[in-house]
């Protein structure tokens, strides 16, 4: 699918000043202007963040990810420029309030290795700080995308510039303080988008297809910036990714792909799936599981002194791999976005007749979604379920099989590591699953079997 000649004109027209014709939709506002970047900045890890210089400081939440390797490089910019605010309502609540914030670039090196696809990454902000929840190194280098993640909360803004003034000191999305409820993070987000697309903050690269997305709570913001504030805006993205969190309601010409965990799903009450939406639930799964628990953990220690400890009521962190569904979904939804073919749908997870209550099989396991290798040739039981204290009941558990029940489900272990690719090879024909993903399945399977 082309990309809206409306958001070309747009952008051409922030970039050279030009004044739109009068023939654009009356429900669309003028085009807002690109913001002024400053930077890449300088610091890389390690680094001093108490440092009164920013050339002794790093970017807050570095990835540890060896992108060298992979033929990447990671950049921080600032950006300035006005914005407008919005009730969640969609209420224009204020006009050319001025704001700076920062974004975190991950890309290719050089453009020959770019395939023109940049996902932008509205940050997480739950536990009080930035949160690169969707940022994947293995699936995005692989595929050669670039990831941005945008900063357009005052909760991680405010975090920022306690934790390195010399770096941060200078942003603010409050418009000094006036607008404390994320009124302007509606446009900041998309301003960014436009300043991605200029190729101000890609070091040259030029993206072809621009997809937001977000998780949790972010998809949340994401959700009243599709149905409230869309509208009233010219397009900047061509299509959004709702990760374990809200979707839009509205039918829009943005593609909408929504992925969800099994801790997110419960109620039978579904949207239905149209040429414009898509709805994915992965049976074992959590909210929070443990790919993101175990990458962010050296991150805290770093930055934040100390990675959080939970005591929660069954052993936490699923290990059923939700990235490699998201992986899959933003595969789609850019092939969605450029040639119009829409993802395959799944088949939901199943509930008890109260509506509520998830089916199970004997070992416990969910019934219905789509099922992993993890989960179809399981070696533990893991569930997007868990209660305790603060955030334990997004962690989901795992259980560990005792060996009782191995032999009973695998006489040798061939049985396993058959089960494990019969899955796999049933999840990338489905179109779940990439197969690089399955290779690493594979391998994993092997190893576990020794």
């Amino acid at each position: 699918m082309p990309r809206s000649p409306w958001r070309r004109l747009g952008l051409a027209a922030a970039v050279l000043g030009l004044v739109l014709p009068t023939s654009v939709p009356a429900s669309a506002s003028p085009a807002a202007p690109v913001p002024r970047v400053v930077g890449p900045l300088p610091g890389t890890v390690p680094g001093d963040r108490l440092a009164d210089r920013i050339e002794d400081t790093h970017p807050f939440f570095s990835t540890p990810d060896d992108l060298a390797a992979a033929g990447y490089v990671e950049q921080e910019f600032h950006l300035f420029g006005t914005a407008d605010g919005f009730a969640p309502d969609g209420t224009e609540v204020a006009t050319a309030v001025p704001y700076a914030t920062r974004v975190i670039v991950r890309r290719p090196a050089h453009a020959r290795d770019f395939t023109g696809t940049t996902l932008v990454e509205w940050q997480n902000v739950t536990a009080g700080y930035d949160l690169d929840a969707l940022w994947n190194a293995e699936s995005v280098t692989r595929a050669g995308h670039a990831w941005v993640g945008v900063s357009a909360q005052r909760v991680g803004v405010d975090q920022l510039k306690t934790w390195s003034p010399a770096r941060y000191g200078a942003l603010d999305v409050t418009g000094a303080g006036r607008f404390t409820a994320d009124e302007l993070s509606y446009d900041v987000f998309t301003q960014a988008g436009r300043a991605i697309d200029s190729g101000a903050v890609m070091g040259g690269l030029r993206t072809r297809t621009l997809l937001a997305v977000g998780a949790s709570q972010s998809a949340g913001r994401m959700t009243v910036l599709y149905d409230r504030v869309l509208p009233q805006r010219r397009p900047v993205f061509d299509g959004y990714g709702f990760i374990v969190g809200p979707a839009p309601t509205r039918v829009g010409a943005e593609p909408v792909f929504q992925v969800l965990s099994e801790t997110d799903v419960r109620t039978t009450q579904r949207p239905a799936d149209t040429d414009r939406f898509r709805r994915w639930e992965v049976a074992g799964a959590a909210h929070s599981g443990y790919e993101g628990q175990t990458y962010r953990a050296p991150l805290s220690e770093r930055d934040l002194g100390g990675a959080p400890q939970y005591d929660c009521d069954r052993p936490p962190f699923s290990r059923i791999p939700l990235h490699h569904v998201t992986a899959a979904s933003y595969d789609h939804l850019r092939r969605w976005v450029e040639r119009g073919t829409p993802p395959p749908t799944a088949r939901p997870l199943e509930f008890e007749a109260d509506g509520v209550t998830k089916k199970r099989d004997a070992l416990g396991l969910a019934l219905g979604g789509i099922r992993l290798s993890q989960l179809a040739a399981p070696r533990a039981l893991n569930t997007g379920d868990n209660s305790g204290e603060t955030f334990c009941r997004l962690f989901g558990t795992h259980v560990p099989f005792d060996e009782a029940t191995l032999t009973r489900l695998y006489p040798d272990r061939a049985a396993y590591v058959q089960r494990v690719v019969a899955a796999d090879v049933a999840g990338v024909r489905a179109g779940y699953l990439l197969p690089a993903d399955a290779r690493r399945n594979l391998a994993d399977a092997i190893g576990e079997t020794r």
